[in-house]
């Protein structure tokens, strides 16, 4: 059954909102994916604090354009769309999404999505796909920073060790 305009104008705001609130939008075509995929799929996008929401291509253009995403009129959005709402890690949704696609070749396709009030293209979310998450890259950080110092203690325990090595050689040779 069509949807009145009414409708229509309701669904297109809470797209949206929706996209104010997310730290990261994914937009995903899922011609051929089962149900039981799909709702595997929602349910681990879910843990992760995403959102999964199926949605027409027009109504997600209007929203687009009402949220004055930055390039969102070069959107190619073809065959079934669902756009995925990260609202913790920027990084995460696209990445299950990777994995979830590996597992199931040719059912799901990255189409684009939205990052810092931008467009990106399925390029630019694929290669966000592969950047570590936030906790990783908080884990580099902290060891490069932590790196030079322990440098410098193994330095400073290396000459004590020395040291103590030569004594004891000493005190053997006694």
């Amino acid at each position: 059954m069509p949807k009145s305009k009414i409708q229509k104008q309701e669904i297109s705001r809470d797209i949206s909102a929706r996209l104010e609130k997310a730290k990261s939008v994914v937009f995903t075509s899922f011609t051929g994916l089962g149900v039981k995929d799909n709702e595997a799929l929602r349910v681990a996008l879910n843990a992760q604090n995403s959102e999964y929401y199926a949605a027409k291509k027009t109504l997600l253009k209007r929203a687009l354009a009402a949220a004055h995403i930055e390039g969102s009129e070069t959107a190619e959005l073809e065959g079934q769309v669902a756009a995925t709402f990260g609202y913790g890690d920027e990084v995460a949704p696209a990445k299950l999404i990777a994995k979830f696609i590996k597992n199931n070749e040719g059912k799901v396709k990255f189409l684009g999505g939205v990052l810092e009030g931008r467009y990106i293209d399925a390029a630019g979310i694929t290669a966000l796909a592969t950047l570590p998450s936030k906790e990783q890259l908080y884990a580099q950080l902290v060891g490069s920073i932590n790196a030079p110092v322990s440098g410098f203690v193994n330095v400073l325990a290396g000459n004590l060790r020395s040291l103590v090595r030569v004594l004891s050689a000493i005190q053997e040779s006694k």
